[in-house]
């Protein structure tokens, strides 16, 4: 298959997955490939485009819409983009998945709430729990899952480096980026 241009990998799962992470590190491979990358993390352009929203679903649903249309855009102009946004409603997803048509490549990053309380560095889960957090995704607010993701990628049974390897070989078997040849160079 020829090396398509641009596309989108669109990271869902809960707070906590893993999908900043992941998204870092399937971005410095594809950068050491030579492939231009943009990362959209949900945190950052809540603060910088979303910063008067709420959490409530329309305010989300709307956050999404955002994403995916800065996404789009620079998909359209073959960069690879990377996003890690909860996200946390299929038919929103469903929204930026028609408006992208070919390239949008939905990634669930799949751990279980328990975990994601576990690994909750920011203390988000326990105001949650507490009920000073409202509409929060997982506690009080629901997660729909993906019912058809090009990938999955369970954290719970994987390393940081199997994830992004699993992206990145979806990505070369579906002709988005060049594999490797056995000397680590992009053919």
């Amino acid at each position: 298959m020829s090396e398509r241009s641009g596309f989108t990998l669109w990271l869902t799962g809960l707070s906590g997955s893993g999908k900043t992470t992941i998204s870092k590190g399937v971005a410095e491979e594809l950068r050491h490939r030579g492939q231009p990358v943009e990362i959209l993390d949900g945190d950052e352009v809540r603060e910088y485009l979303s910063s008067d929203l709420g959490f409530e679903k329309a305010d989300r649903d709307r956050n999404v819409k955002r994403i995916g249309y800065v996404a789009r855009l620079l998909a359209r102009h073959g960069v690879g983009v990377i996003t890690a946004a909860i996200s946390p409603y299929r038919d929103t997803r469903k929204v930026i998945r028609e408006l992208h048509g070919p390239g949008f490549l939905e990634v669930h990053v799949k751990t279980s709430l328990e975990t994601c309380i576990q690994r909750d560095v920011k203390g988000l889960y326990k105001r949650a729990l507490n009920g000073e957090i409202p509409h929060f995704t997982g506690i009080s607010d629901p997660y729909e899952e993906p019912e058809h993701p090009e990938v999955v990628i369970e954290t719970e049974g994987q390393t940081v480096a199997e994830s992004v390897a699993v992206i990145i070989q979806y990505l070369e078997e579906t002709g988005y980026i060049k594999p490797k040849n056995v000397s680590g160079i992009a053919v």
